[in-house]
């Protein structure tokens, strides 16, 4: 059985709060992104031994590290090697914690993919390099801000890097929100990137017919068949971890800037009450799937 956690500041920045709702609900795994305010990659010694302190006597497992990795431009040269840093700190970060997954992308989406689809291969040449030396998976998620926006997409990249260090994060409703350019999450997208699956994120999303848009809404109650897609962990021998990632908030919507770039407290602004909603939704399925 699949194995179930939260990206800690879709509940809260402050990281005791995050662990006391994951115990509250029996979850198994946290997912770092930000915390107190600070990103992965800028979190302290002292912030680490603090996290530390208040998950010991918890079963609780750090299961990876929701970096910012090549979220930047194709042709920013400074941010590149700016990234490759923010790269290497994740991955101490990662060690601190005995976590192997970092969840990294392939730059924001830019034009004229398929002219220069040879430069993301080769700029993760490096990337590649240091997972594999320093025994951690880079997992790439189907992103839709990002030059793999979807799940064919992402599949034809790990194919091509030919990687065991290189896996796949699979996120349905970012699939949805990719909408023209991506397949039905489930089970059209979800059977391709099924081989590569290393990880995989919960949310859910709907059409917002005034808008035109999609948006993120609570999980269940959105166009992701999660009954199928949990149906399908199950029957498929998933044993790694489904990690909420909701992205909804009750109040307000999140700005797009912020969806892109999560962290922080504006993005954490009533997420305790979003990953609740969520969590009671997800577990009446899966109370559902057991009957």
């Amino acid at each position: 059985m699949f194995k179930i956690g939260v990206i800690g500041d879709e509940v809260s920045q402050d990281f005791q709060t995050v662990v006391n709702v994951s115990n509250e609900f029996n979850l198994d795994s946290i997912e770092i992104r930000s915390v107190w305010d600070k990103a992965p990659q800028e979190l302290t010694k002292n912030d680490i031994d603090q996290m530390k302190k208040i998950l010991d006597k918890t079963s609780l497992q750090i299961i990876g590290i929701a970096s910012p990795f090549f979220k930047c431009d194709i042709d920013d040269s400074k941010a590149r090697k700016e990234h490759l840093q923010i790269l290497k700190d994740c991955i101490q970060l990662a060690h601190e914690f005995d976590a192997k997954i970092i969840r990294t992308f392939a730059f924001w989406k830019f034009d004229n993919l398929e002219q220069r689809w040879d430069e993301i291969i080769s700029a993760y040449d490096e990337p590649v390099r240091i997972a594999e030396g320093e025994g951690v998976i880079l997992g790439l998620e189907n992103e839709y801000s990002t030059s793999l926006a979807t799940a064919l997409l992402t599949e034809r990249f790990i194919r091509q890097i030919d990687s065991p260090s290189v896996k796949a994060i699979w996120d349905p409703a970012n699939e949805a929100h990719a909408r023209e350019e991506g397949e039905t999450p489930y089970p059209d997208a979800y059977n391709r990137l099924r081989p590569f699956m290393v990880h995989a994120h919960l949310k859910d999303a709907a059409l917002n017919e005034e808008t035109n848009e999609m948006e993120s809404v609570p999980v269940g109650e959105g166009i992701i068949d999660w009954p199928g897609q949990l149906q399908a962990y199950v029957d498929d021998g998933y044993e790694g971890h489904l990690t909420l990632e909701t992205h909804w908030r009750p109040q307000v919507k999140l700005a797009d800037d912020i969806v892109h770039t999560p962290g922080g407290s504006q993005f954490s602004q009533d997420g305790e009450e979003a990953s609740r909603i969520c969590l009671q939704n997800l577990f009446q399925m899966i109370d559902e799937l057991k009957k």
